[in-house]
């Protein structure tokens, strides 16, 4: 995945409108409207999310008829899933040598304890 991928795809994710419609298109496809519903915010407002989510390759939008229902693009967020379980694997590798050293300070603290 290139960085500017992976730049556009938190980009996108960054907005919590944009999140919210992620969770719904998660559910299923929807029209613009059916995810404008629970938003105070005008259709061509809506409309910018989604294109912000679509150039991020977060959504695909069809053709039926009349209606360009949205559906979850689940390519870039599996790219940025990788990208963080990386790291997530470092921490807990990170905080796996620090139980054991702590394991071993608290020995060492226990047995002088006894001995002192």
């Amino acid at each position: 995945m290139s960085t500017d991928r992976l730049s556009s795809t938190f980009s996108a994710l960054s907005d919590p409108t944009r999140r919210a419609i992620l969770a719904r298109l998660s559910l299923g496809e929807a029209s613009v409207s059916e995810l404008a519903r629970p938003f105070e915010m005008s259709l061509p407002a809506i409309s910018k999310h989604l294109k912000v989510l679509e150039r991020a390759g977060l959504i695909s939008r069809g053709r039926d008829a009349q209606s360009r229902p949205c559906r979850i693009a689940p390519g870039a967020l599996k790219e940025a899933a990788e990208w963080i379980e990386h790291y997530r694997r470092f921490w807990e590798q990170s905080f796996d040598r620090l139980d054991d050293y702590l394991r071993e300070i608290q020995a060492k603290e226990d047995e002088h304890g006894r001995n002192g």
